[in-house]
């Protein structure tokens, strides 16, 4: 295992949602287990999962004892990889106004009477874990998105939306998780031609014979442009991934000519990835 990040706080300042950014990431999570049992169970996914990203969420309702103990929990972890700690805080009053917003009771609400007493209890049992915190990030101000943002640039990873482009063929069924879906068996189709048909789109003989008809610039500018326009704004959105399928009859000629097409002509603005869906079909 390469890195693992400890990711805890005050209850309300948003933990949960930095879990959710870091599995988008990548990362296996794991959230709310007593502190105590994190060496082991950390031990056992090193030993039987290639992991190289984990993220534990850890907050007060681990016992008193356990998180005096933290040093020692934090040393043991360190044998399996790089640690970092995540500790979200938020201004009191911040966090007053989202507990009464989300009528949710504090972790500690059955031991005070106030929440202003279970925050501040919190922050003293929490110590031990912030003064060891390597990322410190307040939430007072920051929405979702912010908070996604932050963590990103914190932890040097890219916000950069990942566009996939996805050949298939019609006969085998649209692609369920498409955003958006392309069809382009109008185009001349090179399964006709007994040399071609064993081929791909791939092939040069095939990009040769579809390239002699205009219909396929076309189309293929068609898509282009509309791709160049709009993916800034899905980027701008928050979404990580979008899908882009193309579809021809077989997901062996045309689709995987228009995809390989559109990977040179976008990989040099996005992250592009490359599925050809009926590869395992091509004889």
């Amino acid at each position: 295992m390469k890195r693992i990040l400890i990711v805890t706080g005050q209850s309300g300042s948003g933990k949960s949602s930095a879990l959710q950014v870091l599995e988008d990431l990548g990362y296996y999570c794991i959230d709310n287990l007593p502190l105590a049992l994190l060496p082991e169970i950390v031990a056992k996914l090193d030993r039987e999962n290639n992991l190289e990203q984990l993220a534990l969420g850890v907050d007060v309702r681990s016992t008193r004892a356990d998180l005096q103990e933290f040093d020692l929990v934090f040393e043991q972890l360190q044998r399996h990889g790089t640690v970092d700690i995540i500790y979200l805080t938020t201004r009191d009053q911040e966090l007053i106004a989202r507990f009464s917003a989300s009528r949710r009771p504090h972790p500690l609400a059955t031991r005070f009477q106030s929440l202003n007493q279970c925050i501040q209890e919190e922050k003293t049992l929490l110590l031990p874990i912030n003064l060891r915190s390597t990322v410190h990030i307040d939430t007072t101000d920051k929405s979702v998105h912010d908070l996604k943002h932050t963590l990103l640039s914190k932890l040097g990873q890219s916000d950069n939306l990942i566009l996939i482009l996805q050949s298939f063929g019609f006969k085998h069924g649209i692609p369920l998780d498409a955003d958006y879906v392309f069809d382009v068996r109008h185009l001349p189709n090179p399964h006709w031609d007994l040399e071609l048909r064993k081929h791909s789109g791939l092939d040069a003989s095939v990009q040769q014979f579809l390239e002699q008809s205009g219909q396929t610039h076309e189309m293929f500018q068609d898509i282009y442009k509309f791709l160049d326009k709009w993916l800034p704004a899905f980027a701008e959105g928050h979404r990580h991934y979008m899908t882009v399928s193309i579809g021809c009859t077989g997901g062996q000629h045309r689709s995987v000519y228009i995809v390989d097409r559109l990977k040179k002509a976008l990989e040099a603005k996005w992250s592009v990835q490359v599925l050809h869906r009926e590869m395992k079909h091509w004889s």
